[in-house]
């Protein structure tokens, strides 16, 4: 506990950020290659490409709910975790893993469950079609298999990050992207598996991470260990967890809710190909948001541990380099967009149609991307204090309380060409949600901070 005392309490910002936030940064960008290289090995098929990157993108909403249940739990636990390291209470923070560990291990069994019982249905009201549902469902019955992976991987690893162990977190997903980047061809081209090919190289590959992360938490040179006598679930350990991830469940579940609203007023106004379009813009956006959370997460236990331990100082500095560094970002990734949206396309798919179509629609769906390092900021920073009720607040209003709606009522409004109007929804929303979580961060930073100065 001393020397992360040391370094969590000690070294210059500007340098303990970096080193945090570099291989988080890494570890989200690897990580992110995990759907993106399936997506564009399969747009790539001779013959179907655009049909199976189009089923697959519809399995996308299942995906996120997976995704959004292990940061329910690792990004709700971690947090927590870090500020009882901070107050030096390491028993407390070693329950916390546990029992994160285990509500996991539960909540993997039940997911799968569903996935594979209900699976079909699912897509098919998630927005395939009759052209794209045997892909969808033949990527995701495989997929569910590998649950439990993704679960363990994703949220345990949070506790190692937390920890201050951000180079060994990036090694967790570093082993299963690269093992993913070799598998892809081989099952998808070389086996002529196809989707199912992608399915099982992103388990096998999540498989890979999962032995790492829960070998280094079972190990000697972790600070937290998981520890038999703390995997029993108790409601005063493992509910504040939960009401702390609530707002990162809400973000990540509420993309799947979106997706959903998203491909099924598109598959109404434009068709298959206005679908495969949002499968593209998602994989973008994916690149768009994990570099921004990798900062985030980077600064999580700085803020979280210097909280616990009263220092206010360390804690607003450590949140205006973020911003600083998450408008940089946001900044030129949009002028990258708008500039160059065809290159982006082609990444994903060789059909000129499906390219041309995607480069239109992206103009409109990143219209203000360049604010939106703002937003994660705050959102960051609320988690890392332990905010859990603005943190759910801004999660909400983004999502439900703007998006939603405007999928739907922007078509009629805008009726010239209604499915550009879907997708201008996006930016309408992130500018309105930008300007309601300045404003209330203003307010619930500062009484944050005064609260543990007075």
């Amino acid at each position: 506990m001393n020397k992360e005392k040391n370094f969590l309490a000690t070294e210059p910002v500007g340098k303990l950020l970096m080193r945090l936030a570099l291989p988080t940064l890494a570890a989200q960008l690897i990580n992110m290659l995990y759907n993106i290289v399936d997506r564009i090995y399969i747009g790539h098929i001779r013959e179907v490409g655009a049909a199976a990157l189009t089923g697959v993108g519809v399995c996308m909403p299942l995906i996120m709910i997976v995704s959004a249940f292990a940061a329910l739990i690792g990004y709700g636990g971690s947090p927590r975790a870090s500020i009882f390291m901070g107050q030096d209470k390491k028993e407390d923070a070693e329950k916390v893993l546990g029992n994160c560990f285990t509500a996991q291990l539960i909540v993997s069994a039940v997911l799968t469950a569903v996935l594979l019982l209900f699976g079909r249905s699912l897509l098919l009201s998630f927005g395939a079609s009759e052209n794209t549902i045997d892909y969808a469902t033949a990527y995701m019955n495989i997929y569910a298999i590998g649950t439990v992976f993704v679960q363990l991987t994703l949220g345990m690893n949070a506790f190692i990050t937390a920890q201050g162990f951000a180079k060994t977190g990036m090694f967790s997903v570093l082993i299963g992207a690269v093992a993913n980047i070799i598998f892809d061809p081989i099952f998808i081209f070389l086996f002529d598996m196809g989707v199912r090919g992608a399915a099982l190289a992103t388990i096998l590959s999540q498989a890979l991470s999962c032995i790492w992360v829960l070998s280094f938490l079972f190990g000697k040179k972790t600070g937290l260990k998981i520890r038999r006598k703390n995997l029993a679930l108790k409601p005063a350990v493992i509910l504040p967890c939960l009401a702390l991830g609530l707002a990162n469940f809400i973000m990540q579940a509420s993309e799947s809710v979106i997706s959903v609203c998203f491909n099924s007023s598109l598959l109404r106004y434009g068709g298959d190909i206005a679908v495969g379009a949002m499968t593209i813009l998602t994989s973008v956006m994916q690149f768009a948001l994990l570099p921004l959370q990798g900062l985030g997460q980077g600064s999580q236990p700085i803020m979280s541990y210097n909280f616990g331990a009263k220092n206010a100082s360390r804690v607003r500095a450590t949140y205006k380099l973020l911003l600083k560094l998450s408008l940089g970002y946001s900044l030129l990734l949009w002028a990258a967009v708008m500039i160059f949206p065809q290159v982006f396309a082609s990444v994903f798919t060789s059909d000129a149609e499906l390219i041309a179509f995607t480069a239109k629609a992206m103009r409109a769906y990143f219209a203000v991307l360049f604010i939106f390092g703002i937003q994660i900021s705050c959102q960051m920073a609320f988690t890392s204090l332990g905010e859990a009720k603005a943190s759910i607040m801004v999660a909400v209003t983004r999502k439900f309380i703007l998006l939603i709606p405007l999928i739907y009522l922007m078509p009629h409004i805008f009726s010239a060409d209604k499915t550009m109007a879907v997708y201008m929804a996006e930016p309408v929303a992130d500018f309105l949600a930008v300007t309601f979580t300045i404003l209330l961060f203003r307010f619930q930073f500062k009484r944050a901070l005064k609260k543990i100065e007075d």
